[in-house]
């Protein structure tokens, strides 16, 4: 196997952290998005819709988007379960995840995109829109905070997807201006400072 990605931006942080939480070792290449490397005859072949990361699995095919392959990860190399031990609990984590993905993650995409002046000559800005994404992300994150209440992790008692999804989009969006978390978000602040000291957040 081997994942092609682009160190700098979250998608790929978050199967990088996926795969050193499984402690899998697997070869990496280096795409760089910033000059369009991704968008060449060569990679499109590789994976038609441009993104990063994607997967070129041992019989030489590829896989992408950044959950496809967690999932197949966790299916080859079961321990640590990272996606749910049972049929409930599955679900229970892709419940958590797929909030993150759309309630949190996906605004900071969106508030970079229309905000942010490497985007300008890519596509057309909407600035107030990118705005009112930027308070989305505000007020997200505060009833994240709630909802840690009583509990040490996003979907529960152990560290899942759910966890490294909202930890590399709010790292990533602190990176770029769009998240500044008040220090009055005590239980968010706490589960930040646990889920960046893992050695994962390193890799």
């Amino acid at each position: 196997m081997k994942l092609y990605e682009f160190a700098p931006a979250p998608n790929p942080r978050r199967v990088r952290m996926f795969i050193a939480e499984k402690g899998l070792k697997i070869p990496i290449e280096q795409v760089d998005l910033m000059t369009g490397q991704n968008r060449t005859p060569q990679f499109l072949a590789k994976n038609p819709s441009g993104g990063l990361p994607f997967m070129e699995l041992d019989d030489g095919t590829f896989l992408a988007e950044s959950v496809a392959i967690c999932r197949y990860l966790e299916s080859m190399h079961p321990e640590p379960r990272l996606m749910g031990l049972d049929p409930r609990d599955q679900a229970e984590v892709e419940m958590w995840n797929r909030r993150m993905e759309l309630e949190l993650f996906g605004p900071i995409s969106r508030t970079l995109q229309n905000t942010h002046p490497m985007f300008k000559a890519r596509m057309k800005q909407f600035p107030d829109y990118g705005e009112a994404q930027r308070e989305a992300v505000k007020a997200r994150l505060e009833r994240m905070d709630r909802e840690l209440e009583g509990r040490p992790f996003v979907a529960g008692d152990r560290f899942t997807i759910a966890d490294i999804t909202p930890f590399v989009a709010i790292e990533f969006g602190s990176t770029m201006g769009i998240v500044s978390i008040d220090p009055s978000l005590q239980r968010l602040t706490l589960w930040r400072q646990s889920i960046a000291s893992r050695p994962s957040a390193k890799a």
